[in-house]
């Protein structure tokens, strides 16, 4: 090899070395950028994912805003027995038939509720639907009150326990008996610490006045057991218990004097009567009446007797503590089942010195009130004329 070829060779060489390390510079160089711009890329990809599922949520919010909300198309399957419960809101009422696979969802039912003015009139009670209804289908059978599936019960104010266990045995295909057992089981119809069983093992005053919608699978347990959970209801609203401490007595007491209110008040004339039992509770030296409440009912009660009727003088006389003739404060517990007013009047007794009272009018009801003896007998001569003109004596 020539010098010249030799160095020829030489600067072959040292251009192929420097390509090759020009080339592996441009390499590394190109690398080190990605990696400088691979932070940035995987903020921008983290960026678009978080608008991206923005924006996905953002549309599912408006569409669960603004679409209507999912109902089935009916006409359903099957049968579902449902209740609507005394109080119950049209909302309460949705989420139960959305529970009990009625209607898809509880919102479509307030919808529909909310355009129907029947929605208002729905009653307590059982209605037969079936399972996968339509909205409006299910509203329009609760809407008819000829699609109750129930036994309407009516239990007036002022009724003893005997003559509510009357009513459900001729109301209900249950016996007597089974309504007597379940009377006695105070745990069984959740009865508060307070409230004592008369001489019978009964709740008396405790079964509360109203009209019941008894469905096909109820038993005389539950029904019972809603009578005491409805009067729970007529207590709380009363605030009896807070109401009874203020006034200085127990609530079984308060009850108890609701009763005596029940059977011998009427209208406007029960906060009169209410008063006159407290007069006489708390002032036993006034009017001479010794703090005995003397009210007939009463007796009529211990006999077992209708508490409305005339007594003679040797019933008068019976020997039992509910006997307030002859024995002074309340009578153990309530003698009947007192109603709202009856509470109210309890609770919120009139104002006056009065002692006595006498209904001078039985058809009518017009009772005087007194707040001496002398007073007294006057109205008393004025009862007993109109019993001579009269039949209803």
């Amino acid at each position: 090899m020539t010098d010249h070829e030799h160095e020829g060779t030489a600067l072959d060489e040292q251009f192929h070395s420097q390509s090759v390390a020009g080339g592996r510079r441009r390499r590394k160089t190109t690398g080190s950028r990605f990696r400088s711009c691979l932070p940035v890329l995987i903020v921008l990809a983290i960026v678009l994912g978080l608008l991206y599922l923005g924006v996905t949520k953002g549309v599912d919010f408006f569409k669960d805003q603004f679409a209507d909300p999912e109902d089935y198309a009916g006409p359903g399957t099957g049968e579902v027995t449902f209740e609507v419960v005394s109080g119950d809101s049209i909302a309460q009422m949705g989420r139960n038939l959305k529970e009990d696979g009625v209607v898809a969802s509880a919102e479509a039912f307030t919808d529909a509720a909310s355009g129907d003015p029947c929605a208002k009139s729905i009653q307590a009670g059982f209605y037969l639907l079936k399972m996968r209804m339509k909205a409006a289908d299910a509203l329009a059978i609760m809407c008819d009150p000829k699609q109750l599936v129930s036994t309407a019960v009516v239990v007036p104010e002022g009724l003893r326990a005997v003559d509510i266990i009357d009513i459900l045995v001729q109301e209900t295909d249950f016996g007597r008996a089974r309504f007597e057992r379940a009377l006695t089981d105070r745990e069984a119809l959740g009865l508060p610490d307070y409230a004592e069983l008369n001489e019978d093992g009964y709740p008396e005053g405790y079964l509360f006045p109203a009209t019941y919608g008894f469905g096909p699978n109820q038993t005389p347990e539950s029904m019972l057991k809603a009578m005491v959970d409805r009067w729970k209801q007529a207590a709380a609203d009363a605030d009896l218990e807070v109401n009874a401490e203020r006034l200085g007595y127990t609530p079984h007491e308060l009850m108890t004097i609701a009763s005596l209110v029940e059977a011998e008040g009427r209208g406007d004339d029960m906060p009169k009567v209410a008063r006159v039992i407290y007069n006489r509770l708390e002032n036993p030296g006034t009017a001479g009446t010794i703090g005995r409440l003397q009210i007939d009912a009463t007796v009529a009660y211990a006999l077992g007797e209708e508490l409305g009727i005339q007594l003679t003088e040797e019933q008068l006389a019976v020997d039992s503590p509910y006997n307030t003739r002859i024995n002074a404060g309340l009578p153990p517990g309530p003698i009947d089942s007192p109603g709202d007013a009856a509470i109210d009047a309890a609770i919120h007794p009139a104002k006056g010195d009065w002692y006595y009272y006498v209904t001078v009018n039985l058809r009518t009801g017009e009772t005087k009130f007194a707040e001496t003896p002398e007073e007294f007998a006057q109205y008393k001569a004025e009862f007993l004329e109109y019993c001579e003109t009269s039949d209803a004596c």
